[in-house]
């Protein structure tokens, strides 16, 4: 069928309720809106599901919801695992709650054990209780930090990692497949909790958690030492933090815990922010509020799940400003490697993990601690398959993995990005420095007079419409047949092509591999060690330029970005 046969079919059906057809008969004249909403189904990927709530085959609706979960279900069944179960998280978002009971119906009605959270949880929770209960896989409904007409679904598999690339393609090979309306099987979530094909679960999963959050301080003495001046200001924007960060910072220590009263309260409108993003500001703009109120030092925000952490520490002027997510992660990994130095506790064979779009300060860091870094593909499931491999054979101990996106993980107890031990960890990390007398800015400043002056930036090209997809994937091309011989004026010495697994020295025309798995992602390296990278959003329907610079100074970077910045551009006209 066309989209206007496959619009009028959910018109007709009786399987469409009534509300939803309403929806439908309002937009029957708009003929760009009707084929925007039914050109084809959401896509599903490595990511699972995103988009816009409303009516029609290409959104979030509870048909498309259902629809995935068959999908999910078939993978299931094709292991033989349906014992085994799925556990079920959500957020915060507007009709999160209603997603997560139809995935769990689905399940349940495809003989599949259900393990469904009594309440809200941290999408690092959800992680977390897929490996403690030793189920197949999970699925959380959120949206992360998109905005509020936004939601998603995101499935996991048995090691607590979203599902690989291979998994996921076979997910939408069995969506494709299978008939949206009529061919998704579904039983009554009350009927099925009755019976015992869904479990509710909740507290013991908390306690377990939290123990091995809090397992993962490097120096417990850090934040008592400095308990009586330390104070914090925290928000969870709305969102699932607002219960677990505020008893793991004070079971730590922390006796000067403020929390912004406006941004405790559950909703999925976030009606005190513009977006629920804590890399913005004016997102933080409540919190640096009440911390000049208290004289705290520090803002925490955390996103509605709870897997992105976001901080404000003051500067040198004592004006608060926000760090960006390399930032924070850099800080991170140097507390922790100098912490377990300074504590005689550094573990044997220790490796830390990041992406290749995330800052390469990360990698001098770790050469100065004589620690070995891996580079992995965007996404934090590769952070967890490097874990994996390595847990698999017996080798090496995991430090600590972030990526620029405001995602950090210490510990193995989850496999995804977890903004609870973050905050654990950046309030451990200001009680250090501030035994010091220093901000974490101060901190900042000096990481980089040591190891040298580094800036990251970002360019978005957003390809929205019908044709979004084609455009995003012609201008892949175009660089990809024709790539750049220099950027910002420096001469590029070497281009990685990840969707040919080749990696080729423009010197000596020396090629190797990659050793990643296959991704439609470019990589330029220039003379100096700076880097551009570009790669459609897996999310969202644009194009992401990273560019990660260097210098001797903060003048030197800035200057090197802006050429950068002009250099991108031209792909882009």
């Amino acid at each position: 069928m066309n989209y206007r046969e496959t619009y009028e079919s959910w018109l007709k059906s009786d399987l469409i309720d009534e509300a939803t057809k309403a929806e439908l008969l309002a937009i029957r004249d708009n003929e760009e809106e009707v084929k925007f909403r039914f050109i084809g189904l959401l896509a599903f990927g490595t990511g699972g599901l995103r988009g816009t709530m409303m009516a029609g085959t290409n959104a979030m609706n509870p048909y498309t919801v259902a629809h995935a979960t068959q999908g999910f279900a078939n993978l299931i069944l094709r292991e033989g695992a349906a014992e085994r179960g799925v556990v079920i998280g959500r957020d915060s978002r507007n009709n999160s709650e209603l997603f997560a009971k139809i995935t769990a119906e689905v399940l349940a009605a495809n003989g599949i054990k259900v393990y469904f959270f009594d309440a809200l949880r941290p999408t690092p929770v959800l992680s977390f209780a897929i490996r403690e209960l030793h189920c197949i896989g999970g699925v959380n409904i959120t949206a992360s930090h998109n905005p509020k007409e936004y939601n998603g679904y995101k499935a996991y598999w048995e090691d607590g990692a979203q599902l690989s690339l291979e998994q996921a393609d076979l997910v939408a090979s069995y969506i494709a497949a299978t008939d949206l309306l009529t061919g998704v099987k579904r039983v009554d979530f009350h009927e099925a909790v009755a019976d015992g094909r869904i479990e509710i679960v909740g507290a013991k999963i908390d306690d377990a958690f939290i123990a091995n959050v809090t397992a993962q301080r490097v120096d417990v003495n850090a934040i008592p030492d400095v308990a009586d001046e330390l104070k914090i200001v925290y928000t969870p924007l709305h969102g699932t933090g607002y219960r677990l960060v505020p008893e793991v910072l004070r079971l730590c220590g922390v006796k000067h815990l403020y929390t912004v009263w406006q941004q405790m309260v559950l909703d999925g409108d976030f009606p005190s922010v513009a977006s629920p993003n804590p890399e913005y500001p004016e997102t933080l703009a409540l919190g640096a509020k009440l911390a000049e109120e208290v004289g705290s030092d520090l803002v925490i925000a955390t996103d509605p799940d709870a897997d992105r952490c976001g901080i404000m520490a003051r500067n040198s002027e004592g004006e608060f400003v926000c760090m960006t997510g390399n930032q924070i992660g850099s800080l991170l990994l140097d507390y922790i490697l100098t912490a377990y130095e300074n504590t005689g506790t550094m573990p044997e064979g220790p490796y830390a993990v990041k992406t290749i779009v995330t800052t390469e300060l990360a990698t001098k860091i770790c050469q100065s601690h004589g620690v070995d870094i891996y580079n992995v593909l965007t996404g934090f499931k590769f952070i967890g398959e490097v874990i994996k491999n390595h847990d698999d054979v017996g080798d090496g101990h995991y430090l600590f993995g972030f990526e620029e996106s405001y995602g950090y993980l210490k510990g193995t107890y989850a496999r995804d990005k977890d903004a609870v031990v973050a905050s654990m960890l950046i309030a451990e990390m200001a009680a250090y420095y501030k035994k010091q007398g220093m901000t974490l800015y101060d901190a900042l400043i000096a990481m980089y007079e040591k190891f040298g002056y580094f800036a990251e930036g970002t360019v978005n090209v957003t390809m929205k419409g019908l044709d979004g997809q084609a455009k995003m994937q012609a201008l892949m091309e175009s660089i990809r047949n024709a790539p750049p011989a220099e950027l910002g004026g420096r001469k590029v010495i070497e281009m990685r092509d990840y969707k040919t697994e080749t990696i080729t020295d423009l010197v000596t025309g020396e090629k190797r591999p990659t050793g990643l798995p296959i991704s439609n992602v470019l990589y330029f390296m220039t003379e100096g060690g700076n880097v551009v990278v570009i790669r459609p959003s897996g999310t969202e329907p644009k194009i992401k330029l990273y560019l990660l610079v260097n210098g001797k100074c903060k003048n030197c970077c800035k200057a090197t970005m802006e050429a950068f910045k002009a250099s991108v551009s031209e792909w882009t006209k």
